[in-house]
């Protein structure tokens, strides 16, 4: 077990035993026990009631938050010509095709978000071993393969960000920085979390989300009480 700081074990103690915070709450105490001495980012982890092995039980999506992350995520955009162009306006960081293409097989993943056009997709598959693992491939059902490579580089510079349940059914998502003020974190956690929902698979049984937790960069969790996001799932 890893040894924790004293700033760390004095803030810990701030969160009450065997006590679920509803959200607002929670969001609060996690900007309170924030021990990172930078802007630390602010997380939500979730334990869904689904089985990812299951294809139709993969929860994945994506989400505009409103207030944005608090970063302006580094996009690498997979494109040819008019729309390398329109990707480069669009403030890619990176753009390109062939010698991209190579560079990122080489070990390359220093970006936030890929995007591809469908022409591409073909090359760009072969890259599944370095981009699967860091949840960078882009695909259709996320909007990162598309003609429009311009919006979605906007959308990703805008704050739009990428979920999937792991394999162990566990959700994680950004919904900002300790800097932004409670009312912001609260407005992008419901943004977010209603996506989630939406995305509920009709094959889970019981309890779509069991454990929810807010943390913030090197700090302790803050439990989520969840009976009131079962209430919003309709369960």
């Amino acid at each position: 077990m890893a040894k924790r700081s004293k700033a760390y074990l004095a803030a810990a103690e701030k969160i009450a035993d065997d006590t679920f915070y509803a959200p607002a709450d929670a969001i609060r105490l996690a900007k309170d026990t924030s021990v990172a001495k930078f802007d630390a980012t602010v997380e939500v982890a979730l334990r869904l009631g689904v089985d990812p092995r299951k294809a139709d039980q993969l929860v994945r999506g994506t989400v505009k938050l409103p207030h944005g992350t608090g970063k302006t995520a580094r996009v690498l955009v997979f494109a040819n010509g008019d729309k390398a162009e329109a990707a480069r306006e669009a403030g890619a960081d990176y753009v390109g095709s062939d010698e991209l293409l190579e560079k990122v097989a080489g070990g390359f993943t220093d970006f936030d978000a890929a995007v591809a056009t469908p022409d591409l997709m073909g090359k760009v598959g072969r890259l599944g071993k370095v981009l699967g693992p860091r949840g960078l491939m882009p695909n259709p059902k996320t909007g990162t393969v598309t003609m429009d490579v311009a919006r979605a580089v906007a959308d990703i510079k805008g704050g739009k960000i990428e979920f999937r349940v792991d394999k162990h059914s566990n959700l994680h998502l950004i919904i900002g920085k300790v800097s932004f003020d409670e009312g912001q974190l609260v407005d992008n956690f419901n943004a977010a979390l209603e996506e989630i929902l939406r995305l509920k698979p009709s094959s889970s049984k019981g309890r779509y989300i069991s454990k929810a937790t807010v943390t913030t960069t090197n700090g302790p969790g803050v439990p989520l009480d969840v009976s009131a996001l079962r209430a919003r799932a309709g369960e």
